[in-house]
C-alpha cells in the first residue's frame, strides 16, 4: 500500500505528514511526500543569459528540495519513505497526476489552518482535491501534528441509505482488516432532514436506521473474519452534526465517508452531509469516491 502526502511548508503540511505517518504505521503501508511547484517558463528568444524568473524557479526548487528533507527527516525510521517535487502549473491537478504516476493507493492532506484548533478547515488546493480525486483522500484536522495520535485506534465508518455506498462499505472492511482495527458502522438521524418542522426525532426514522444499522452489520460481519471486532451505532440529533458529536471519538479515531451521489464515476465529490460530517468532528477523514457505475 502506498501513502501520497501532499506537502508544503505550513502547519497544514506538517498535519499531513503526521497523519501520513500515522496511517502508514497503521496499514503497513510507505510514504511518499511531495511538493509541487510551477513548472519552468519556456525560454523566448535565444538568449543565453538565465532570466530572473528562471533563477527564481531554481530557488524555489532548492527551497522545495530542503523542506521535504525537513519533513522526512521527522518521520521515524520504521516508515519507509520516499520524497518528490512534481511540477505542475495546478497543484491539486499535480498532486493527482502524481497519485497516478506512482500507483498511489490514497492522498493525504492537510487542511489551510487558520481555524479552531482541531477542526477541519479547507484551502483552496484541499477542496479542489475533495472534488476530483479518483483515489481515497484522508485529511487531517488543524494541529493533528502536535495532538493526533501515531496510530490509528478504530474505524468509523457513516452508511447512508442511497445506494451507491458498496465501494466504501469494501474499503471500510478492506483497511479494517490490513490494520487489524475494529470498525464501527454509523447510521445517523438528523430531523431537519426528515421532518424540518418536529422537534422530537421520529421514531420511525430512527426504526428505519436501526434495521438498516443491523443488516450492514450482518452484512460485514458476513464478509470478515471471525470474531474480528465490528459494532454499530444509530446517532440522532437536530441536525447532523448534532448527531455526529453525540457520538464518543476518542484520540486515533478516523472516520470513513463516501462520495455524494453527484460525483462521477471512480471520482472523488465531497458531498453536503459528508461536509457537515468534517466541520463536526475533529480527528482525520477519510472520502471515498463515488464506485463505477
Amino acid at each position: 500500500m502506498k501513502l501520497l502526502v501532499a506537502y508544503i511548508a505550513t502547519s497544514g503540511g506538517e498535519d499531513a505528514v503526521a497523519l501520513g505517518a500515522c496511517l502508514a504505521r497503521s496499514f503497513d503501508a510507505e510514504l511518499e511526500i511531495c511538493i509541487v511547484i510551477p513548472p519552468e517558463p519556456e525560454r523566448s528568444g535565444d538568449t543565453t543569459e538565465p532570466i530572473p524568473v528562471e533563477r527564481l524557479t531554481d530557488a524555489l526548487d532548492s527551497a522545495a528540495r530542503q523542506w521535504l528533507d525537513q519533513a522526512a527527516s521527522r518521520l521515524p525510521d520504521d516508515i519507509e519513505t520516499t520524497t518528490t517535487i512534481a511540477e505542475h502549473a495546478n497543484p491539486a491537478e499535480g498532486l493527482i497526476v502524481q497519485a497516478h504516476r506512482t500507483g498511489a493507493d490514497m492522498l493525504v492532506i492537510g487542511g489551510a489552518g487558520g481555524g479552531i484548533r482541531g477542526r477541519h478547515t479547507l484551502g483552496t488546493v484541499v477542496n479542489d482535491i475533495l472534488h476530483s480525486s479518483p483515489i481515497p483522500v484522508a485529511v487531517a484536522p488543524p494541529g493533528f501534528a502536535h495532538l493526533g495520535a501515531e496510530e490509528v485506534r478504530q474505524i468509523s465508518v457513516a452508511i447512508g441509505h442511497r445506494p451507491g455506498t458498496r465501494l466504501l462499505f469494501e474499503t471500510a472492511l478492506r483497511s479494517g482488516v490490513r490494520a487489524d482495527r475494529p470498525i464501527r458502522l454509523i447510521s445517523l438521524v438528523a430531523i431537519d432532514d426528515v421532518q424540518p418542522w418536529r422537534t422530537e426525532p421520529d421514531q420511525h426514522a430512527i426504526d428505519r436506521a436501526q434495521v438498516h444499522a443491523q443488516q450492514t452489520l450482518d452484512a460485514a460481519r458476513a464478509q470478515l473474519p471471525p470474531d474480528f471486532p465490528v459494532s454499530s451505532v444509530v446517532a440522532s440529533g437536530t441536525t447532523i452534526e448534532e448527531a455526529v458529536e453525540s457520538l464518543e471519538w476518542q484520540d486515533g479515531d478516523v472516520v470513513m465517508v463516501g462520495s455524494s451521489r453527484l460525483a462521477a464515476p471512480n471520482t472523488l465529490f465531497l458531498g453536503t452531509t459528508a461536509a457537515k460530517i468534517l466541520r463536526a468532528v475533529s480527528i482525520p477523514m477519510i472520502v471515498v469516491p463515488k464506485e463505477s457505475a
